[in-house]
């Protein structure tokens, strides 16, 4: 069972920037891949980036460019920093991880933050 809190979301003027930040509940390293989704009223969630527990990152476009998706293991942290905020950026942002043990894979959602991001 992994734990996930997020914490950073809030209202911010668009072209601001966020830091969102992903606690998990066990040692990180051994979480396979950890990331970020988002959902928008109206529409299914998305993805936003990615990060494996090797570190390669995947970012959706839409946010390609904008955002930088890191790991701190010492914290068991995964962070988002998002940067030229749009008023399209605006959703619920999931924390997200995936374990793998003896092949089976279980997926894991924090609760999730609100953006808000104001034109």
């Amino acid at each position: 069972q992994v734990q996930l809190v997020e914490s950073g979301g809030g209202l911010v003027q668009a072209g601001g920037s966020l830091r969102l930040s992903c606690a998990a509940s066990k040692n990180i390293k051994s979480i396979n891949v950890m990331g970020w989704y988002r959902q928008a009223p109206g529409k299914q969630r998305e993805l936003v980036a990615t990060i494996t527990s090797g570190g390669i990152t995947n970012y959706a476009d839409p946010v390609k460019g904008r955002s930088t998706i890191s790991r701190d293991n010492a914290k068991n942290t995964v962070n988002l920093q998002m940067n030229s905020l749009k008023s399209e950026d605006t959703a619920v942002y999931y924390c997200y991880a995936q374990t793998r043990v003896l092949a089976v894979s279980r997926d894991y959602w924090g609760q999730g933050t609100q953006v808000t991001v104001s034109s």
